[in-house]
């Protein structure tokens, strides 16, 4: 194996090209340590510590840290380690250590985010941002379904009345254009055509 190119990306990091493929980002002292400079060869012993133990245990102690500050599904943990440049290899090896205690568990995540938005965004919005973080739609339905199996409910026609409420808009007194405007407003929210129309124009006879 032989060392093609090393890049500085910042002032303690860089690429290293082996072969004249992408291998790793190491630290400068990690550079020295193992004598990598561009034409020489990488020792076999060298790369399998580098794969095997370095870059696991940074991945690793990475995924830790950021999931200390915030819960993650595994698909933005894998895109916040891409972002690091590990190999995939690396990745896949520290989102299955992260796992295997249960620190990443998307049906948790979605339960917790169901619960926590249930009553200011529609289901049709908190599945847009679900699927935004990586969850597929099995695994959202299986979610849905068991926040309401524990007695999860959502009151659309509640929450669109919170709305009207905030925004000043009077269904009983409200011109056609407003109504239009309130429609669409509702409509992009994530709320049913049907239910909205209900609610924003209702017997108003000028609606067309």
């Amino acid at each position: 194996m032989i060392v093609t190119g090393i890049e500085e990306i910042t002032k303690s990091r860089s690429r290293v090209m082996i072969d004249g493929e992408f291998a790793f980002v190491l630290y400068k002292g990690e550079l020295r340590h193992f004598h990598l400079r561009v034409g020489e060869e990488l020792r076999e012993g060298d790369y399998e510590q580098i794969m095997h133990e370095i870059l696991p245990k940074r991945a690793k102690l990475r995924a830790m840290n950021l999931l200390m500050k915030k819960d993650y599904t595994t698909a933005k943990l894998r895109r916040k380690l891409e972002e690091g440049e590990y190999p995939e290899e690396i990745i896949s090896e520290a989102l299955d250590y992260v796992a295997s205690f249960h620190y990443t568990d998307d049906l948790r995540y979605c339960l917790d985010y169901i619960q926590c938005h249930y009553e200011s965004r529609t289901r049709t919005r908190m599945e847009q941002d679900l699927r935004a973080r990586g969850i597929d739609r099995d695994l959202m339905e299986q979610a849905f379904q068991k926040w309401e199996e524990d007695g999860g409910e959502q009151d659309e026609t509640r929450m669109i009345q919170d709305l009207f409420r905030k925004r000043g808009f009077d269904p009983d007194n409200a011109s056609l254009a407003q109504r239009k405007k309130e429609y669409g407003f509702l409509l992009r929210k994530g709320f049913s055509a049907e239910r909205v129309k209900a609610a924003v124009f209702g017997d108003f006879s000028e609606f067309t």
